[in-house]
This record gives structure tokens, sequence and C-alpha cells, in this order.
């Protein structure tokens, strides 16, 4: 059945993402969909996602967002 398949193989690469975070100190974030659409996700403690993806937008040089929403989050930045 793929849906166990899919469970246990989760599940160990979630557990893999722990440890290597924890093991080695470094920031992880896992985001894995299932077939359905239901998510899974990982983020090492000392960071989030968010800022995984900002940090992966500068080191990559790869736009993730189009002007107008970086705009956007920049006033709502700016206004906290």
């Amino acid at each position: 059945n793929r849906q166990v398949t899919f469970s246990k193989r989760r599940n160990g690469i979630m557990k893999k993402a722990k440890e290597i975070s924890v093991l080695c100190d470094a920031q992880v974030s896992l985001v894995i969909f299932s077939s359905l659409g239901k998510m899974f996700e990982y983020c090492s403690p000392s960071t989030t996602l968010s800022k995984m993806l900002e940090k992966y937008q500068q080191n990559s040089g790869k736009k993730l967002w189009d002007a107008k929403h970086e705009n956007l989050s920049a006033e709502i930045d700016r206004i906290k």
C-alpha cells in the first residue's frame, strides 16, 4: 500500500532531519506533501520556515516572491 510506504518513509526522513539538526547544529527545514495534499513539516527549533526561505532566496539568488509581495512584506515589517 502506497500510503503505508509513504508514512514509513515520511517518519524516517523526519527523524533524519531532526537528527542532523541536533547532532550537527544545522538549520533544517523540511516540507512534505502527500499524494492527497496533506502537508507535513519540520523546522529546526533555532529558526523558522520563513527565515529559512529568506536565507534560501539570498543564497540561491532565486526570487521566491514577486516584487509586489516583497513590498507588502517590507511594509508590514515597517509598521510592526
